[in-house]
C-alpha cells in the first residue's frame, strides 16, 4: 500500500473503488483522482481527504493508473495518457468492452495492463470484478488489481477470452435481477398485494435465496428442491416457467448480451 494509485474518471464506480480502498487501510497521500469538472474534484478532496490532479499529473506520479471512465472516452484519455506512461506503470482498465490489446496499442511497449470488469454492486461492497491479464503484465500485477477491487466484493481471475461471457453473466447481471423482481412485484400486485408489500417481500425472498446459497454451498436445484413438495403451490409455478419457455429464453438472453459485448470490443459499437 505504499505504491501511489490513481482513479482517472471517478465517477460512481471510480469513487466505490476509491472509499473501499481507504476502508481498507490505503493511506489517502498516495491516493490521486481525477475529475472532468472541478467541481467535482473539490468534493471528492472534501470527501476522502485525496488530492485531486490532471490525468497528465496521474500518469507522471502514480504507480497504478485505474481508468473507470466510460468506453468512448477511453481513446481520447489514453491519447492523454501516452506521452507520460512508461512501462513500469499498471494501466487497470474498467471500462466495458475496451480490450487489453487496444490499450497496449496506444502505449509504451510493455506496458502492464490489466482488464477489470466490475458490477455496480461495488457501490455497496457486494460487488464482482472479473479480473484478465494483458500481454505483458504478471501474477504480481493480477493481485494488485485484486488487493484494489476485493475492497469492493469479490474478484474472479479469467482468461480475457472469456471476459464477454462474464460481462453477459456478472456485468449485466443486476439488471437481470432487478428486471425478475419488477415482474414478481408486478404479479403480487395482481394477487392483491399492496406494492410496498410485495416489494419487501421479494427483495427479503431473494436476499435470503442468495445468502443461502452462498453460504450453504448446496447445488441450487438442491435448493429449489427443498422448496417444492409434491402436488404443493412451488411445483404448479415452476411447470409455468418451463412451459413459458423461461429457461431457454434466460440462455439466449445471456448469448445476445455476450454477442453484444463482442461487438462492443470489437469496435462494431
Amino acid at each position: 500500500m505504499t505504491q501511489t494509485v490513481a482513479v482517472l474518471g471517478t465517477g460512481k464506480i471510480g469513487e466505490a473503488l476509491l472509499s473501499g480502498m481507504i476502508r481498507a487501510g490505503w493511506p489517502t497521500a498516495h491516493l490521486l483522482v481525477t475529475a472532468r469538472r472541478a467541481d467535482r474534484a473539490e468534493e471528492l478532496r472534501a470527501r476522502y481527504g485525496v488530492e485531486p490532479v490532471s490525468n497528465a499529473e496521474a500518469a507522471k506520479r502514480a504507480d497504478t493508473l485505474i481508468l473507470a471512465v466510460k468506453p468512448q472516452d477511453m481513446g481520447s484519455l489514453l491519447d492523454e495518457l501516452a506521452p507520460h506512461v512508461t512501462a513500469d506503470r499498471l494501466v487497470i482498465s474498467a471500462a466495458a468492452g475496451i480490450t487489453t490489446a487496444f490499450i497496449e496499442e496506444r502505449l509504451t511497449a510493455d506496458t502492464p495492463v490489466v482488464r477489470v470488469m466490475p458490477n455496480t454492486p461495488v457501490l455497496v461492497d457486494e460487488g464482482m470484478s472479473v479480473i484478465s491479464a494483458g500481454s505483458h503484465a504478471t501474477s504480481e500485477h493480477l493481485a494488485h488489481a485484486e488487493e484494489i477491487f476485493g475492497g469492493v466484493g469479490k474478484t474472479l481471475r479469467v482468461p480475457e477470452s472469456q471476459q464477454d461471457a462474464a460481462t453477459a453473466l456478472s456485468g449485466s447481471g443486476p439488471a437481470y435481477f432487478y428486471y425478475l423482481v419488477e415482474a414478481m412485484t408486478d404479479a403480487g400486485i395482481l394477487l392483491g398485494l399492496p406494492r410496498a408489500q410485495a416489494h419487501d417481500l421479494i427483495v427479503q425472498a431473494a436476499i435470503g435465496a442468495a445468502v443461502m446459497l452462498r453460504d450453504s454451498g448446496e447445488h441450487p436445484v438442491k435448493l429449489r428442491e427443498a422448496v417444492t413438495s409434491p402436488a404443493g403451490t412451488t411445483i404448479s409455478a415452476i411447470r409455468e416457467l418451463e412451459n413459458h419457455g423461461v429457461r431457454a429464453a434466460l440462455i439466449a438472453a445471456l448469448e445476445a448480451a455476450r454477442d453484444r459485448s463482442r461487438q462492443l470490443a470489437s469496435g462494431n459499437g
